[in-house]
């Protein structure tokens, strides 16, 4: 429903968001602990930036997650996962390498459940995520980047790293690349999305692991023609021209087609001018109140194109992959 400024703000037909009674709001039931308050996210219409006479764009607030990114879903089902089959015993270390948002919803989970976390990051990502991660008690392995910059070469250096923590330490690596019970959490996503928008003819989102995006097309497939287009910084379009590169989009591009998109996943591939998204992380702020970092703003510059390309009458989805709280230290609003 529209508020006094003409916002639009769509809530998730998910549990603890039936309809309100008379005279109440309609909010999430009480939480048993606070993993339960992962999901349950809004998804706002574009009223500014939208083009004109294109479709109307909609985007999912991931920033609302308990640690302030869509990742906490995949965690939690990682780590729920790997402990109901027996792989992850009580006590046990986990392992990860990560640009950031994987770290501190890893570091969230195991605070948690109680398993002791290794990660292995980089200084090429924002330091308030390496702090987020500290924060909930993990253990960093800092590898150095080459000038700030994430290249495909950085990736192999963290996983080496990842392998001695394993060999040292007997340590559950939760294999994020690999791992399909991360599609169990993206796929509630998607659940979300088809519960609170009134049709989805388009979705778009860059890929990392590349598990956000198969997690909801799964969903989005099975219940109608939606276009899936998946998207990556023009500085390094593995998906799109075969050639990595470095940039600045974090968890995003890793240099490798990720093992999660798997064919038929998506329609189609689509670089996206990395400046151009950071001009647009500003005018977010500004003019539509919506505060993220570099990957959402590069997910809703794509959505703008395809947007236009798919006129009036259409609905163009995207992710808010985080909050831009994780990006005050760096240069992206200065």
């Amino acid at each position: 429903m529209a508020n006094d400024d003409g916002a639009v703000l769509a809530h998730a037909s998910a549990p603890g968001h039936g309809p309100p009674s008379p005279g109440r709001a309609s909010l999430p039931a009480l939480a048993a602990t606070v993993l339960d308050a992962v999901g349950h996210t809004p998804l706002v219409r574009l009223r500014h930036l939208a083009p004109e006479g294109g479709a109307q764009v909609l985007v999912k607030l991931e920033g609302a997650n308990p640690t302030g990114s869509y990742k906490d879903r995949m965690a939690r089902a990682i780590i729920e996962g790997a402990r109901r089959r027996g792989e992850l015993a009580p006590g046990r270390r986990v392992v990860e390498f990560t640009g950031g948002s994987t770290g501190s919803s890893l570091a969230f989970v195991c605070a948690i459940t109680g398993h002791p976390l290794s990660l292995v990051t980089s200084d090429a990502f924002s330091p308030e995520k390496l702090r987020t991660m500290r924060a909930f008690g993990a253990d960093l392995t800092v590898v150095p980047s080459d000038g700030g910059l994430i290249t495909p070469d950085l990736f192999v250096r963290m996983r080496a790293e990842v392998d001695r923590i394993v060999a040292d330490e007997d340590a559950f690596w939760t294999d994020q690349f690999h791992n399909a019970d991360a599609l169990t959490g993206y796929a509630e996503l998607g659940r979300e999305i088809l519960a609170q928008a009134p049709a989805v003819d388009v979705f778009c989102a860059a890929v990392g692991t590349a598990g956000m995006l198969a997690g909801v097309a799964d969903v989005l497939h099975v219940a109608g023609p939606t276009r899936v287009v998946a998207l990556e910084p023009a500085s390094s379009p593995v998906l799109t021209t075969g050639v990595a590169g470095p940039h600045r989009v974090e968890g995003t591009a890793t240099g490798i087609v990720p093992p999660l998109l798997r064919p038929g996943t998506h329609d189609d591939a689509r670089a996206v001018d990395e400046d151009a998204a950071r001009v647009l992380a500003r005018r977010l702020a500004r003019e539509e109140g919506v505060f993220v970092g570099t990957s959402a703003a590069l997910n809703i510059a794509g959505a703008l194109e395809l947007a236009l390309e798919a006129g009036p009458g259409r609905t163009v989805v995207t992710v808010a992959a985080d909050t831009g709280l994780k990006y005050l230290a760096g240069d992206l609003f200065s």
